[in-house]
Order: structure tokens, then C-alpha cells, then sequence
């Protein structure tokens, strides 16, 4: 027993009687898992073997984003040797399958399509009450008969529909997989008159695509007036010579200047003034800016309800803009795949004040592809929301800014300067841009130009490891006319491989005043996040401490340690299902789409240690949880690294994985397997 309380460098310190051997804990979730099981007779080779092929694999893993911190030193100092210099080619060129394989993603990972899970499907024709208005006529490979589809649709997950219980009514008729609880007689679809007449009208998700504005996106059809405005002017170098960027930048914010002091030219260029909508209003195209794609010059002072304003008919300078008031608030991270709506609603509720959206790429925004607008959809309960934008070049990002300044409601656009992703990285943008200063210069003096919001930027400390270049930009950051910097302090080199520098964060900080700088890396406790206040930031952006525990928040705001239960846990799991369902759908593909997000989720969720099990407090964010007995079956479920653990917690609130079901985490250091 002292040997397995030894606990060794790099691993969270848990009270010795909790913890156990891996073939102990394994043996006690197959034992409880399967009924009339026996731990420890049934299956003992088929541990040891289980064992070898998962300590080869965590030997292919080293260097990982979040795998153990004695394989991060290792992987680190490999990296310090060989990738100290980026000139020295030869020693980056001799293991590149090693290092691809050992971090970011997994590429190759198998994806399950909707007809994997669901061979025969409904058309949407019939679910919508007009099968005889069906697109593709007799073409159509869908089903069209109720009665033939209900007799190959899968059973139902459950009696209870979160979509009828909530709003009255499920959109989805007879292909929910809760259909029982709101199928009448034929079929037919019940619908609770009295709870769906509160939700009439009231709009619960904001910055949808329309298919109007998608149809103009794909045939190219969207004015862009500022944005190209801005761009015939990088080609035109002005005033002392310079390079075209930063004169053209410095003569649009002039005009803009000159054009603010004189209300009689404002008159004139009244069209290209954008008004901003009413706090609550739905923003659309002819409501942001006066004339509308169409409109002529007449319009804007023909359509006027109420007084006229400065704000009608002068345009704002940099300084009169709204300004972001968000100092010493709470900001969840933009996190790609996990920070979904559904997910930041949870995190909403545990007391982040700031949300920001996934990551979206501007030029699949500017194609109109409804996966990327997804991206950007924010629920009612966001009060200070955000998207983040990736891009390389400033045609695309300036017209991308314009195109979301017209079109979505937002409270500020951030620029993606910190993707370490090699897919991001090698055409120019994410990190790359912090070496590109010239384009990124135009970056943000033309998304600043176009937006009538803050504009912010996410950064790291560089690009390699030992060569911190943050402190050099900030200053270029707040003179382009940046409302805010965040600064993760780690290089993109490192990774996770190391703790984040907050002594330069704090260094950062006061080379960024006035301009508000928001410090990210390694907050897991509200202790974490006092130093972080401390060192002189204005606040905190939280990444994956949301991941691992979003009550997080909570914590924070009330200076405790929360020793969660394994119930309230998985209450907060059922919930999230719930917030899926409602906003991927309650059909096979909604179920499937929202069990992929929640076990993305749980590769993150169970390396959380319960507060009561820890020898001391608080948990760090890259101590590697041993194996440990949890103070029930629950909570030890929810501490498996086992992806087949994970389906399992799926299954018990999603109802059974389909046929043939696979699941492989995103990023490959999730799952320590």
C-alpha cells in the first residue's frame, strides 16, 4: 500500500485508499457493468493483454497536448534540441511521422454519416406537413410513407421529449426518437396549444443563415462598399511613401476624421453609414445599413421613425465606438469542437459573464456554407458575446467582417492569432500571422475600419519556443486599433508541454496599457485565479479549466472549492443532452450528433479528481489523474480514460450507441489509452 501511495512526478496527489491498480479499477466497471460478472475471474488475460496494448500506445503518445507531464519533459526537451532553430531543417526533417503522430488531432479518424446510423430516412417534406411539395418529386430517395418508415425506424430513447415538454411542440413529428410522448392516433403529431403560444415569436437562437443571404454569398452577389473601399486603397500608397498597409491605414482613419468634422459630406456619404441596431433587436442587412444591397440614396432620409441623430447621419471614429467593458470579468475561451452553444449555455449557468463562439474560418463564412454559420449562432442567454474569426489575408477578413457587421448581432469580433494547428498555420494564418507583421497590420486595420464593434486579438507568446515576440506586437496590436489582446502564454512550439508563463504575461500587460489585456493558460482553481489577477491583467480567459470542470466559474466568484458529487455531475450531463437536443435536433441525427459532442466533452471531463479524494488542494491542470476508486460507482465511471467508458455514460443518458458505432477523440491526448 506505500507503493501505491508513493505518488510519482507529474501525477495528481490522491488519497492513498482511493487509489488503485489499473487492473483493479477496470475489474470494478466490468464487475458493476455487467451484471453477475466477476471482477476478477472473467476477464484476467484479457486485462493483461488490454494493459500492453495501452502502455504501447502511451509510449506512441509522448508530447501530446494534455498527456502526462514526465512524457511532456521528455517530448520538450527532443523539441528544444531539434526545434530550437527553424533553420536547421535536417534535424526537423529526421522523425516527422513521430511528431505528427504524437499531437494535434486525428486526422484519420473514422466519421460516422448519417446512413450509418439511419439507412432508411423520413423526407423532411412529410415531417413538415407538405410531402406533396417534395423538391425532388419522384426522384426523391426518401421515405414518404409514414407507415413504412415507423415500421424501420429505430425504438424510442425514452418517454419524455425535452422538445414537446419545453416548448410544446417537437418540429421533428414522427422521426423523434421521443415520439411516443407527443404521437397521437394516425400519427399525428400533438402539440400543447397553450406552452407553444408563450414561445410564439420569441426567437431563441440568434444569427442564422438565411437562405436569402446564403443564395447572394454563393453567387457573389453581397456588396462589400467598405470593404473594398479599404482594399483599392492597399494598392495605392499614400502620404510619406511607406508600404502600402500602414500609409492607406493611417489615410482611411484620417478620412474617417474629416468626415466626422464635416456634417455636410457625412450628408453625402450618408449610405455607407451603418446605424446600429436597438440592444434585443434581430439585425438584418436593410436594418444595419441604411440604403440595403438595393436601396437607392433617397432611402435613408425617406425611411427615418423618430429624431435624427449624429449617429444617422456622421460616422463613428475609432474612439467613439462602442467600447468592450468586460475588465475583471470572466471569459470562456473560443474552444474548437467542445465550445459549442449547448456547452457555453452550461458554462452560462455556472457564471461565465463573456462567451465568444468556435473558431470560423472567413472564407467558408464568405461561401455561405451552413456548417461555418453554425459557428457563429448565439443562444438569448449570452449577454456578452463574440465570434473568432481565422483567416491570412486581409481581402477576405476585412470583407468577412463586414459581411458579420451587416448581418449577425454580435458585441465583438476577435481574430484568431494563436491557431497552432500545422492545417491553419501553413497557408498564413493562426499563429503564422505574428510572423507575417505586414499583412497582419492590414488584418486589423480594415476589420477595424468595417466594424462598427470592438475588434479584439488572441496571440500567443510566438512562434518558437524560447523566442517570445508578444511583447514587440502588443504595442503594433493597440496602435492598429485594437479593443483588446489575449495572451495565452505559451509558444506554439510548446503546446502544452509546459506550464503557461504568467511572469510574462504580467510583463505583456504593462507594455499593452491602456489597452486591456486578458491572461489564458493553466487556470484550474480559484487560487489559479487569483494569481493570474495578481500579476496585473484585466482579466481572465478560461480554456480548458471549462472543459474539465465548468462549475469553475463558480468557484471563482465564490472563492471555495466545490467537492461536486458524481449525481450533480451527471446532472450537468443531462442537462447538456437536453441543450443538444434542443439545438442539433431530437431525430437520429440530432440524438448522434449530440452523443459525439458529449463524448468529445467526457475525453476532457474525466480528468477531473473529486476535491474529497485529493491529498492536498487544488488539483493542477497537467498532474495526470492516477488510477483511483471513486467514492461510488458513478464517480469512478466518470474517472475512466476507457473511450468504451465514455459510450457507456452516453448510453445511459442517449439510450444505445447505433450499429457498428465508433468514436475516437479529436485530439489525441483526451483519452490516455
Amino acid at each position: 500500500m506505500a507503493a501505491a501511495a508513493a505518488v510519482a512526478a507529474g501525477v495528481a496527489p490522491v488519497r492513498a485508499r482511493f487509489l488503485a491498480s489499473k487492473e483493479q479499477f477496470h475489474a470494478y466497471l466490468r464487475a458493476r457493468g455487467e451484471p453477475g460478472g466477476q471482477a476478477d475471474g472473467r476477464g484476467k488475460e484479457e486485462e493483461e493483454e488490454e494493459e500492453e496494448v495501452e502502455e504501447k500506445e502511451e509510449e506512441e503518445e509522448v508530447g501530446s497536448c494534455q498527456n502526462e507531464p514526465p512524457a511532456k519533459r521528455v517530448r520538450s526537451e527532443d523539441l528544444g534540441q531539434d526545434g530550437e532553430r527553424r533553420e536547421d531543417a535536417g534535424a526537423v526533417e529526421k522523425e516527422p511521422a513521430e511528431r505528427k503522430r504524437a499531437r494535434g488531432q486525428n486526422k484519420s479518424r473514422p466519421c460516422m454519416k448519417p446512413n450509418h446510423y439511419e439507412q432508411r430516412r423520413l423526407c423532411p417534406s412529410v415531417t413538415q406537413g407538405c410531402a406533396e411539395k417534395c423538391y425532388f418529386g419522384s426522384q426523391c430517395r426518401f421515405l414518404h410513407d409514414v407507415g413504412e418508415y415507423m415500421a424501420v425506424k429505430p425504438a424510442d430513447l425514452g418517454r419524455s421529449c425535452v422538445l414537446f415538454e419545453t416548448f410544446g411542440k417537437c418540429i421533428y413529428g414522427v422521426t423523434c426518437r421521443f415520439a411516443q410522448a407527443h404521437l397521437g392516433d394516425g400519427y399525428r403529431n400533438i402539440v400543447n396549444t397553450d406552452l407553444a403560444k408563450q414561445w410564439e415569436g420569441k426567437s431563441l437562437v440568434r444569427n442564422n443563415l438565411s437562405k436569402d443571404l446564403q443564395h447572394q454569398l454563393r453567387k457573389r452577389k453581397f456588396i462589400f462598399k467598405k470593404a473594398d473601399e479599404y482594399l483599392r486603397g492597399l494598392a495605392k500608397p499614400h502620404g510619406n511613401g511607406g508600404k502600402g498597409g500602414k500609409a492607406t491605414g493611417r489615410s482611411t482613419e484620417e478620412q474617417e476624421v474629416s468626415n466626422c468634422t464635416t456634417p455636410q459630406e457625412g450628408l453625402g456619404d450618408s449610405p455607407g453609414c451603418p446605424v446600429l441596431p436597438e440592444q434585443g433587436e434581430d439585425p438584418k442587412p436593410d436594418t444595419l445599413q441604411s440604403p440595403g444591397p438595393t436601396g437607392g440614396e433617397e432611402a435613408s432620409s425617406v425611411k427615418t421613425v423618430g429624431p435624427v441623430t449624429d449617429e444617422d447621419i456622421i460616422k463613428l471614429r475609432s474612439c467613439e465606438k462602442k467600447k468592450l467593458e468586460i475588465q475583471g470579468k470572466l471569459y470562456l475561451a473560443p474552444l474548437t469542437t467542445c465550445g459549442n452553444l449547448p456547452f457555453r449555455r452550461i458554462c452560462k449557468r455556472f457564471g461565465a459573464d463573456v462567451t465568444c463562439g468556435e473558431m470560423a474560418v472567413c472564407t467558408n463564412l464568405l461561401q455561405g456554407q451552413s456548417s461555418e454559420w453554425a459557428l457563429l449562432k448565439r443562444h438569448h442567454t449570452e449577454d456578452i458575446f463574440g465570434v473568432q474569426l481565422e483567416g491570412a489575408f486581409p481581402d477576405t477578413m476585412t470583407k468577412c467582417a463586414e459581411l458579420l457587421n451587416q448581418t449577425i448581432e454580435v458585441d465583438f469580433v476577435d481574430i484568431n492569432v494563436g491557431c497552432p494547428i500545422d492545417l491553419v498555420y501553413k497557408k498564413g494564418g493562426g499563429c503564422a500571422l505574428m510572423t507575417r507583421s505586414n499583412k497582419f497590420e492590414q488584418i486589423v486595420r480594415g476589420m477595424n475600419s468595417v466594424l462598427d464593434i470592438p475588434l479584439t486579438v488572441k496571440i500567443r507568446t510566438g512562434v518558437q519556443e524560447k523566442i517570445n515576440v508578444a511583447h514587440k506586437i502588443i504595442p503594433k496590436i493597440r496602435e492598429w486599433g485594437a479593443s483588446m489582446v489575449t495572451l495565452h502564454g505559451r509558444s506554439r512550439e510548446q503546446r502544452y508541454t509546459r506550464g503557461a508563463d504568467w511572469d510574462y504575461i504580467a510583463e505583456c500587460a504593462k507594455i499593452a496599457s491602456p489597452m486591456p489585456l486578458f491572461g489564458n493558460g493553466d487556470i484550474l482553481s480559484y487560487e489559479d485565479a487569483n494569481r493570474a489577477v495578481q500579476m496585473g491583467v484585466s482579466g481572465i480567459m478560461i480554456a480548458r479549466g471549462a472543459l474539465i470542470k465548468p462549475w469553475l466559474f463558480t468557484e471563482i466568484k465564490e472563492q471555495r472549492h466545490w467537492d461536486i458529487s458524481s449525481s450533480e455531475r451527471f446532472d450537468i450531463l443531462k442537462d447538456f443532452t437536453n441543450y443538444g437536443l434542443e439545438h442539433w435536433g431530437s431525430d437520429t441525427q440530432g440524438v448522434e450528433k449530440t452523443r459525439k459532442f458529449l463524448l468529445e466533452w467526457l475525453s476532457f471531463l474525466c480528468r477531473y479528481i473529486p476535491v474529497g479524494l485529493l491529498e492536498h488542494l487544488p488539483q493542477k491542470i497537467n498532474e495526470r489523474p492516477p488510477y483511483y476508486m471513486g467514492r461510488d460507482y458513478l464517480e469512478t465511471l466518470m474517472a475512466s480514460q476507457n473511450v468504451d467508458d465514455w459510450i457507456k455514460i452516453s448510453e445511459l443518458l442517449l439510450g444505445p450507441v447505433p450499429t457498428s458505432f465508433t468514436f475516437l477523440p479529436k485530439h489525441k491526448a483526451n483519452s490516455y489509452r
